[in-house]
């Protein structure tokens, strides 16, 4: 049995493992083995909240120790707790975020992160027909979040086109809820005011990120390079992206338009037309 723990440890969705296990185990008579079964499938759960094979085989126990009624109700009281626990602590998000620390360039974990972040907004939307007043606030929050993270990610990890890309969905999806899908015909005047505050101080902050970006350095290394184009073409793509925006005030497009065209930057795009973008169309 020992043997068999550590491998079911190493490897949580080996069904032939578990599947020994529960031989054995219904061969004894002794509750605590099945004590101990539960004991080892929480384990396993705690950091592969995902596996199957440690939900089946942890419902296994769970039938054969109903069996005695008179722990039934401790059962499913541990059960809830653990459930909850595991609930509260496996965010999806978090556990991406230590992987793209780990692989900058990897674009399947921002696609994964793309996927979770749409999911969020869906159940925002969902709960705003509910009536939910507090799940704009709460989307806002977490975007914020999203937003200072990859722009931390940007800074250290020069030229990373996964970074930029993810970047652009950020910005996408924010000006698109938060310029669209907020301000409908029945909010405030007040609520919309308070939301065109937000865009302007979105947009001056992706400008300082652009403008620190788009600094060169004496090093002859490629990545400088690399990230005043990556960051160019950003700005070039996010100017066209608001454009179509109605709810943006004209006057902000306009300043946004000329506070791209300096000097420093329009060297990067000359850059850029020279060289072309990193990645995808402008």
């Amino acid at each position: 049995m020992k043997c068999n723990k550590a491998l079911v440890l190493l490897s949580p969705d080996f069904g032939t493992a578990w599947n020994s296990r529960k031989l054995i185990v219904s061969k004894k008579t002794q509750a605590s083995m099945f004590t101990d079964e539960l004991r080892l499938s929480a384990l396993v759960l705690s950091y592969s909240p995902k596996s199957e094979q440690a939900w089946s085989h942890r419902r296994w126990v769970i039938k054969n120790m109903a069996k005695n009624r008179t722990t039934l109700q401790e059962i499913l009281r541990e059960e809830s707790d653990l459930v909850e626990k595991i609930a509260e602590g496996d965010t999806g998000t978090e556990q991406s975020k230590m992987w793209a620390g780990l692989h900058v360039a990897d674009h399947s974990c921002f696609h994964y992160r793309m996927l979770l972040i749409i999911r969020i907004l869906e159940d925002c939307c969902r709960k705003q027909e509910e009536g939910s007043c507090d799940s704009c606030v709460e989307v806002y929050l977490i975007w914020q979040e999203e937003l200072d993270w990859n722009e931390e990610f940007i800074k250290r990890y020069l030229g990373r086109e996964a970074l930029w890309l993810y970047c652009r969905f950020l910005s996408l999806l924010w000006i698109r809820h938060f310029t669209s899908d907020v301000n409908d015909v029945s909010s405030s005047q007040k609520s919309q005011s308070s939301i065109q505050v937000n865009v302007s101080v979105f947009l001056d902050k992706e400008l300082l990120l652009v403008n620190s970006c788009s600094e060169g350095s004496d090093d002859e290394f490629e990545d400088f390079e690399e990230q005043a184009i990556c960051s160019a073409s950003y700005m070039l793509w996010l100017t066209k992206g608001i454009s179509f925006v109605q709810q943006i005030p004209e006057t902000k497009k306009l300043e946004l338009r000329e506070k791209i065209e300096n000097e420093r930057l329009d060297a990067m795009l000359k850059l850029v037309s020279l060289r072309g973008p990193p990645f995808g169309a402008i």
